[in-house]
């Protein structure tokens, strides 16, 4: 499994996040369509930035019952993007479901893989919000096998626990991790983070890296150094 790094294009609109990455002239990095910029532009944003050669990781978080998570996910199946998730919360009949419907008819589809608690949530949130009582290092390996058990490629999980997950699932399940920072960044609203260094070497396969080189004075060169420590 090749490593990469996916750059979050968490934008309000299409003008902005193509103005970004205008500034990509040389490199075509792998891109994250998140919940406001999907609902913001909708589909046609999928295409374009597509057809600028960028490969596209569909961030919908997909949650609901079998049957509409089925149905929705052969529609985005249709937008030929790369990667796509759903919540592991959702039960492994849902997780099924899903990838029954991101099959295409020639047996294709894109890398399908799960949330499993985000990296915003505390082991304290977790017990005090949801009720789930176990420690939050063992739901998360719980969540994985789930995955893995239904047929997912993989999870979307902390860097601090890509590595644990592959001793649990296999070095060819994916870890997808964001809470990825530069050592002398803001941690911002994430609470299980680390550094690409660090990353790469507790074995995250890609990592989603936002607003440190989105919001930073020079993205282009941010990116490259997010690619120089992570990939090397």
């Amino acid at each position: 499994m090749g490593k990469d790094v996916i750059v979050a294009c968490d934008f309000a609109g299409k003008e902005q996040c193509l103005e970004f990455l205008d500034k990509f002239t040389d490199c075509k990095p792998f891109v994250k369509i998140g919940m406001e910029l999907f609902y913001s532009a909708g589909p046609d944003i999928v295409k374009e930035i597509k057809a600028r050669g960028h490969k596209i990781f569909l961030d919908l978080k997909l949650h609901d019952i079998p049957n509409t998570v089925m149905k929705s996910m052969a529609v985005l199946s249709n937008l030929d993007v790369d990667m796509t998730n759903l919540h592991a919360a959702g039960t492994k009949a849902m997780m099924e479901a899903a990838l029954k419907g991101l099959t295409r008819e020639d047996g294709t589809r894109p890398i399908l893989i799960a949330v499993t608690q985000l990296t915003s949530t505390s082991e304290e949130a977790m017990k005090e919000d949801l009720l789930i009582n176990a420690p939050i290092d063992e739901v998360v390996m719980h969540y994985a096998e789930n995955a893995k058990a239904a047929g997912l490629d993989g999870v979307v999980c902390s860097p601090l626990e890509a590595g644990k997950v592959h001793n649990r699932c296999g070095e060819n399940f994916v870890t997808v991790t964001p809470g990825v920072r530069f050592a002398d960044g803001d941690v911002g609203d994430q609470k299980r983070v680390t550094t690409p260094e660090k990353a790469k070497e507790l074995g995250s396969d890609y990592i989603v890296v936002g607003r440190p080189i989105t919001a930073a004075e020079d993205p282009v060169a941010a990116y490259k150094r997010c690619v120089a420590e992570f990939v090397g």
